[in-house]
């Protein structure tokens, strides 16, 4: 649980740190959004980085089902728009994959 724990946090740390380059670069944001984003971007990375999956791949993949879901969330919460169902859909069927790669037996 510790390990999901931290995907959903990295997840946050990422969308928050994009979106504060994309309020800096496409929106005319100050460079306080800039230099707020790199900041949340290495986080992300650390975060990242204290997984206790075994190896780098795996982590960025069980990451992405995770990242997605997420950036629903953002969407919905941050943006204002209401995903539809096949976001949602698309979204469930990315975090199940997530799990499954996470939590899958493996062989020694």
């Amino acid at each position: 649980m510790k390990t999901l724990a931290i995907y959903v946090a990295a997840a946050a740390a990422e969308i928050a740190g994009c979106y504060a380059i994309w309020t800096w670069w496409r929106l005319g944001g100050s460079i306080a959004w800039g230099a707020a984003g790199v900041v949340s971007l290495a986080l992300f990375g650390w975060l990242l980085s204290l997984t206790d999956v075994e190896s780098a791949g795996r982590a960025f993949a069980i990451y992405g089902g995770i990242y997605i879901a997420a950036s629903l969330v953002w969407l919905r919460v941050v943006e204002g728009v209401s995903p539809d169902r096949w976001d949602l859909i698309g979204g469930a069927v990315c975090v199940l994959g997530a799990l499954i790669i996470l939590y899958g037996p493996r062989q020694a």
